[in-house]
């Protein structure tokens, strides 16, 4: 019987193993994850799990009698740091050395981190792990100052959590505007408008230069002209796809390590899921790296299914989704696609959904508490429509 060795416990990590199962395997599957916990979903750490809606066993995508069931062998606080193609075997910073027929790099991503002035005072936080929020949670209180260094959708879901716990909260971000990576200049208005209206702070088209404190704690953020009053700060500027095993094992790597479309790299045997792949995606004609939920479980059923022989490719619309206060933004596609927009609904509301489109073929949508939009939308992608039936809400966009 055939050995499969994942490397990471992540959510791509925890659904493959669990494919691999479902599709037949009945060889080893042995699982390899630097962190101390079983695999859990990253979603909820800056929501649900922040704001303490949820506990730890809310959070793991499985329980651990799942994998006890399945005999699939969780092995946590283990580092694997190099993979030795010609042996098929990988081997562990504790110096232990594992076979196997078939490898799995699900290794993920880590945050990207600051080095500038003061940037090593306690204090300072990054959001990627569950050790990352039990720290930030126990620094958190009513009445406290947290400053927030990046106005992604990570950094605007914790400014939500914590100006809804009575916290005072600056939002600083470098650009002209929120979102600016990933979303239109509307919507970056909308939420702009939405955070400032709950007593956000937001502070565009300003740099961090450092940080500032005392005894060895950050008391100010220095950014812009003035200095930010501090008691915590979270840094949210991005992640860095976790490929360095990948690329001294000699596989080819560039923006992630580089996938066919059966997530497979340069080694016939061995596969890359999640966020740290770069894959080609055929329905959008050109590669992406993405780091979402739906793409980490759609690569792992692929790479479960061929691992299994069943020749299995993987074609998908890429969506996401982010919970800030009452609202669920659901997105799919990418709106730097479109041409055109078509609004549906009532922002005012809050309750509406835009589509882009693009020589009347719809490419992109984002809806704002308007999951039946949402849905129809990801079935209406790369259709032709007609722009006015769109926006009229009388019609039932099911007709089209």
């Amino acid at each position: 019987m055939s050995t499969v060795v994942i490397v990471g416990a992540g959510h791509a990590a925890g659904q493959v193993a669990a494919s691999l199962r479902q599709d037949g395997h009945e060889g080893p599957i042995i699982m390899l994850g630097d962190e101390p916990f079983i695999p859990y979903q990253r979603p909820p750490l800056s929501k649900q799990y922040l704001s303490g809606e949820q506990a730890i066993d809310r959070v793991y995508l499985r329980p651990q009698k799942f994998y006890d069931d399945k005999i699939i062998s969780v092995r946590t606080g283990v580092t694997v740091d190099l993979i030795d193609r010609t042996a098929k075997t990988v081997h562990t910073t504790a110096g232990e050395t594992l076979a196997y027929d078939d490898l799995i790099i699900a290794t993920g991503s880590r945050a990207r981190k600051l080095s500038i002035q003061g940037s090593d005072l306690k204090g300072i936080h990054y959001l990627r792990t569950v050790a990352d929020v039990d720290a930030i949670r126990s620094e958190m209180g009513t009445g406290k100052k947290i400053v927030i260094v990046g106005g992604g959708y990570i950094g605007l879901e914790v400014a939500s959590v914590a100006v809804t716990s009575g916290m005072e909260v600056h939002v600083i971000e470098m650009e002209a505007r929120i979102l600016q990576r990933v979303t239109t200049p509307e919507m970056s208005a909308y939420y702009h408008q939405l955070h400032t209206s709950r007593g956000v702070q937001i502070h565009t088209s300003t740099g961090v230069k450092g940080f500032t404190g005392e005894n060895g704690q950050v008391k100010g953020v220095l950014a812009g002209n003035q200095t930010f009053a501090a008691d915590v700060v979270i840094v949210g500027i991005g992640i860095i796809p976790n490929i360095e095993i990948a690329k001294e094992a000699g596989i080819t790597c560039e923006n992630g390590i580089v996938v066919d479309e059966c997530c497979r790299t340069n080694d016939p045997h061995i596969y890359a899921i999640g966020d740290c792949s770069n894959h080609p995606n055929p329905l959008l004609g050109r590669r992406l790296r993405l780091e979402s939920v739906p793409n980490a479980m759609d690569q792992a059923r692929v790479a479960s299914a061929n691992i299994r022989g069943q020749d299995k490719t993987y074609a998908a619309i890429p969506w996401f989704w982010s919970d800030q206060y009452e609202l669920k933004l659901q997105m799919v596609g990418f709106s730097a696609d479109g041409n055109q927009q078509v609004l549906r609904g009532d922002k005012a509301a809050n309750q509406f959904a835009v589509f882009y489109l693009k020589d009347g073929v719809l490419v992109a949508a984002d809806a704002v508490n308007s999951p039946k939009e949402f849905m129809l939308s990801k079935q209406l992608v790369g259709k032709k429509v007609d722009a006015a039936k769109l926006a009229d809400p009388a019609t039932d966009l099911k007709t089209l």
